[in-house]
């Protein structure tokens, strides 16, 4: 008797039908959902909040506010603040805080001034001059925070004291004006324009291309990081955190005292408060910067989209009401959600990972971050 050949069994994979999709990177799905993370609220609320105020604004001056003129007042008006706010984005990712950008603003406004009209140097010489007291400003910085271990928020503050007390002594508290700084080559440096857009608008955004590239695609921009979150783990594994914290206070005081320079060429003149009023909103467009894009994280071109978000509010504010008092009200008020917002954001991993993962959730590996 013949028996009948039997098929082998074949093996195949048991599916847990209550287990979640899993989809590959090129997929629709995959792309779709990568692109709804990035339009998110949680990702570039800031935007949408900006839209907003556009349109709150449009309303409330319809005749003034929605024209070309405004835009190219909101992008030429608030280069020099973004400027000043890009310069404290590296040294906050490493956790340094530089409370003296302001009065190095100040402090290259008055000497370029000081060397055009009562020294009568020219443009180059000058700048390159006042260039180097920046310079010398980060250094002193770099020393008492890094090498002497006082700390960053008292060290800067001290500083600026000290710039203060210089600036006084080299302008009495009057603004240096005079025709060599009406005159090219200086007035060029802020004045040239392209449609009606002025080069500071170049600089910024050349500056935050820089502080992108070095943040998000370099070595140092991650050790930069690591310090940040924790400086002792960070030079545990061998990252030098107090060369890196000593370049971010050099760099800050270089890019604040180059926003004081443009400064200087765009309003003609070299004042002794040139840089007091930015240090509010160059510190509120940083930590709004940090819910954005790069959620809890410094970074330039989230600070960048917080400057025009507050500069829109302000040319807004300016032109629909006169009261002396809103401009504060609305950056004081910007600064207080952003640090809301932040603070939130840096303790949400913490929190998830105390959180019991529900069984449709599905669990990520020790090295996936969540």
């Amino acid at each position: 008797m013949t028996s009948t050949p039997t098929r082998p069994a074949e093996h195949r994979p048991v599916t847990d039908p209550d287990a979640p999709a899993v989809y590959t990177a090129g997929t629709p799905v995959a792309l779709g959902r990568r692109a709804a993370a990035a339009l998110s609220f949680r990702n570039i609320g800031a935007v949408y909040v900006w839209l907003l105020i556009v349109v709150i604004f449009s309303v409330w001056a319809p005749e003034t506010f929605p024209t070309a003129t405004t835009v190219k007042q909101v992008l030429n008006g608030n280069a020099v603040a973004g400027l000043v706010a890009l310069s404290v984005v590296a040294p906050l990712a490493a956790r340094v805080f530089d409370l003296s950008v302001a009065f190095t603003m100040s402090l290259t406004s008055v000497l370029t001034a000081h060397f055009l009209v009562n020294a009568g140097l020219g443009s180059g010489t000058a700048i390159t001059l006042a260039m180097t007291a920046a310079l010398l400003v980060g250094v002193i910085n770099g020393i008492v925070v890094v090498v002497l271990r006082v700390d960053s928020f008292i060290a800067t503050l001290a500083t600026g004291a000290l710039i203060q007390s210089l600036i006084t002594m080299v302008t009495n508290d009057s603004s240096i004006t005079g025709l060599q700084l009406l005159a090219k080559p200086f007035a060029s440096i802020a004045q040239l324009d392209a449609g009606g857009i002025t080069l500071p608008v170049l600089y910024l955004l050349l500056a935050a291309t820089a502080i992108w590239f070095l943040l998000e695609h370099t070595a140092t921009g991650r050790r930069l990081y690591a310090t940040g979150f924790n400086e002792n783990a960070a030079r545990l594994q061998g990252v030098r955190t107090g060369r890196l914290r000593f370049m971010t206070l050099v760099t800050s005081a270089l890019l604040s005292g180059f926003a004081g320079v443009v400064f200087a060429s765009s309003v003609g003149s070299g004042s002794p408060t040139a840089g007091t009023p930015y240090l509010l909103s160059a510190y509120a467009a940083a930590f709004v910067g940090a819910t954005q894009l790069r959620a809890g994280r410094f970074n330039a071109w989230g600070t960048v989209i917080a400057v025009l978000l507050l500069g829109t509010g302000i040319t807004g504010l300016g032109l629909a009401t006169s009261a002396p008092w809103a401009t504060s009200l609305f950056t004081g008020s910007v600064l207080i959600v952003a640090l809301v917002l932040t603070g939130g954001r840096i303790a949400l991993p913490a929190v998830l990972r105390r959180r019991k993962p529900s069984p449709a959730e599905p669990v990520a590996s020790p090295d996936k971050k969540v």
